[in-house]
């Protein structure tokens, strides 16, 4: 199962829609960047292939350096 997410990342929040193509269902559920340990136990749910993409900005360079801790790029 691939899971594909789109994020739409600000500075203090993100807004994530994911769906997988299991179900085909389209989910959504906003972070904030001051709990980053509910940001790292939203991406460590999934297994598999990951998908993920974001927006360029300059304030994502920790978000990048966890995806790659948390999950397998292939």
């Amino acid at each position: 199962m691939t899971v594909y997410c789109g994020v739409d990342f600000h500075t203090r929040q993100q807004l994530i829609k994911w769906c997988d193509t299991q179900d085909g269902e389209i989910k959504e559920q906003r972070l904030f960047h001051d709990s980053l340990d509910e940001v790292r136990n939203f991406y460590s749910q999934f297994s598999g292939e990951v998908r993920v993409g974001i927006e360029a900005c300059g304030y994502s360079e920790w978000f990048e350096r966890m995806l790659q801790d948390l999950l397998t790029f292939t």
